[in-house]
């Protein structure tokens, strides 16, 4: 089996570091939407998709918020198989029916994590791991059906729904992507401070681990296409089989 083919539908508004820290974690053939931008794929024909964060709020009235939106239920609908993060963890969740708020406060820096540890997502990673986290905006009812998969004191942070996962912090960030974020969001100097002294060797090593997530769901995915080309096998041999 060749690379799979994965559809990045990056909201970051021309950020170099989301494209460098995406192509760094995807060990698969990427191919690239500036979603902000009005670009969407032509074709739904991926073995994925996984959709980047974004400054932006799902629920803020823009046409390209609108579009993106559109292709995803078709996707879904064709069982492509989704990975979110942050901003496309929240819309994931619009899109299946959930509701994403404004928390009233806004986690940022390293923070630590608990997962139900009966996901395929979080294989390999701690019950209790560390993750960097930026949001402002919460996953606060999940869609019908989904499972809630990793939660701290401020929100859910990781869903899932049949083929489609989400999760709240940033496993692809490393340390020049979150030194810049922190700079230049509206913080108190003490509280820039602060958030800026976490970021460290150490910590980033520790919250390596959460990385597991995009190999995990990658593994998921091939083993997905296993499952149906055995399935088509059988259904196959037994339409061709006589009395």
């Amino acid at each position: 089996m060749g690379q799979l083919r994965i559809a990045v539908l990056n909201a970051a508004h021309e950020d170099a570091n989301t494209t460098r820290n995406f192509r760094r974690e995807l060990d698969a053939s990427l191919a690239e939407f500036d979603i902000t931008q009005g670009e969407l794929p032509e074709t739904y024909a991926f073995d994925g998709a996984v959709v980047t964060g974004s400054r932006t709020s799902v629920y803020w009235d823009e046409e390209w918020i609108a579009a993106t939106k559109e292709w995803v239920d078709e996707a879904v609908a064709r069982d492509v198989p989704f990975l979110g993060v942050c901003w496309g963890h929240q819309l994931l969740a619009d899109v299946l029916g959930g509701t994403v708020e404004d928390m009233g406060t806004y986690e940022v820096g390293y923070s630590r994590v608990e997962h139900s540890g009966e996901s395929r997502l979080f294989d390999g990673i701690s019950s209790e791991f560390t993750v960097f986290t930026s949001h402002a905006d919460e996953v606060s009812a999940l869609p019908g059906g989904a499972e809630p998969l990793a939660e701290n004191e401020y929100s859910n942070h990781g869903f899932r729904k049949d083929r489609v996962f989400g999760v709240q912090f940033h496993p692809e960030y490393d340390q020049k992507t979150a030194r810049e974020l922190v700079r230049r969001k509206e913080l108190s100097d003490e509280r820039r401070d602060s958030v800026l002294a976490e970021i460290t060797d150490e910590n980033y090593r520790n919250a390596g681990e959460a990385k597991l997530v995009f190999e995990n769901f990658l593994e998921y995915v091939v083993e997905l296409q296993s499952s149906e080309a055995t399935s088509s096998g059988a259904t196959s041999t037994r339409a061709g089989s006589s009395d």
